[in-house]
């Protein structure tokens, strides 16, 4: 729901009624993970997406009767041989979908109002619900903030709202989405799926789908020469926050790089010790010149970011790899790296330059292979175990 909060937020503040059907749960090959969602207003206008097309038109049906009738329901979706291309997944995966209608009279609209207008101006947010339990708690929300503050709540118990809160802030520390079990008697164990205590409030136990939203993640790129413009493309279609850095004024400017968010003139292993990174930062080093190569990769490689890759020709690399290790750094460090940086997909131009370095920095954040998947009997859509360790963003 969260990934459409600049949209529903507008609806909310425009007083409009809507529904909104968000996948709670999935198992086998499915195009959407937890969280997707799509949402319906009264006139019947759509947004966003659960299935990639499979069950649209049934979700939105759904979403259709919630406005009518004011009630929220947990509906599966699975593969169906005589059905599948009504209604099943002809992926073959199965997803559980909540639908919660939105309404003047539905007690949760001033919360997720809230949630939706923080998650829209960037502001770090955590929505749990309830998607399986006591049916008077389902679809019953809390907001949670990075302070420990909170907004509704599940079903007016205090003790499940505090746990409830404590898991929410744990994903929302790691910018992840994922399901919480809360058992009837118990502590947290702080994991994307969880048991936690639930107190004799929900003596069967109950799930809450903890939906996150925080600042995109960053990518720095160094090095402001023509493959760094179509990189800059990519990384904003990939969602991230892009940043140019070049010692030279001459080629770091703004009519170069109109779609970078920010444009800096510094030397770069300068910049990076004092910009803030963190665990989901991907750095891409394209200057391929030693006197601004070593001394940022020797910073690079020592910081907890994502992803750090350097352009260059496998003759560079060797090269820069002996000036790494005479400034000290060991093999786990230098393994890091990822040089020459990209996929081999034959890439000449920057534009396929540019697809190519993407198309790693997904596969590092995505668990993938970089292999076509044709032949390749690996699983399409890998769960959250399965991925790599470039975070979420």
């Amino acid at each position: 729901m969260l990934d459409l909060a600049t949209e529903l937020s507008a609806w909310a503040g425009e007083g409009r009624d809507f529904a909104v059907a968000t996948v709670v749960a999935v198992s086998g090959s499915a195009p959407r993970g937890p969280g997707a969602a799509l949402a319906v207003d009264s006139a019947g206008t759509a947004i966003g997406s659960v299935s990639g097309g499979c069950v649209e038109g049934a979700v939105y049906e759904l979403c259709q009767q919630a406005l009518a009738d004011g009630e929220t329901v947990l509906r599966r979706f699975g593969y169906s041989d005589e059905d599948a291309f009504a209604v099943g997944l002809t992926c073959g995966g199965v997803i559980d979908v909540l639908v919660t209608p939105v309404t003047a009279g539905s007690p949760a609209r001033a919360v997720l109002h809230t949630a939706l207008s923080a998650a829209a101006e960037g502001e770090p947010t955590a929505v749990a619900r309830v998607v399986r339990g006591p049916a008077e708690l389902l679809g019953q929300v809390l907001l949670v903030r990075p302070d420990g503050s909170c907004e509704g709540g599940l079903g007016g118990h205090s003790d499940l709202d505090r746990t409830a809160a404590a898991e929410a802030r744990a994903l929302l520390d790691g910018g992840r989405t994922g399901t919480v079990e809360l058992s009837a008697s118990g502590a947290g164990r702080g994991s994307p799926r969880t048991e936690s205590g639930g107190g004799s409030h929900c003596p069967g136990g109950l799930t809450l789908l903890v939906e996150t939203r925080v600042p995109p993640p960053r990518m720095i790129v160094f090095g402001a020469i023509d493959f760094a413009a179509a990189l800059v493309r990519a990384g904003k279609f990939l969602g991230y926050h892009v940043t140019v850095c070049d010692a030279r004024p001459v080629f770091a400017t703004r009519a170069r790089f109109q779609e970078a968010d920010d444009i800096v003139v510094d030397w770069p292993h300068r910049y990076l010790r004092r910009t803030e990174t963190d665990g989901r930062t991907v750095l891409c080093v394209l200057t391929h010149d030693a006197k601004f190569d070593i001394p940022l990769l020797d910073t690079a490689l020592r910081m907890p970011v994502a992803f750090v890759g350097a352009m260059g020709s496998r003759r560079t690399h060797a090269d820069r790899d002996r000036r790494l290790r005479e400034v000290g750094l060991t093999d786990r460090e230098l393994a890091r790296l990822r040089s020459p940086i990209g996929l081999d997909l034959g890439a000449r131009t920057p534009e396929e330059t540019a697809l190519s370095i993407a198309a790693e920095i997904v596969a590092a954040r995505r668990g993938g292979t970089g292999v076509p998947l044709t032949g390749s009997g690996t699983p399409i859509h890998r769960d959250a175990g399965e991925r790599g360790a470039v975070a979420a963003a």
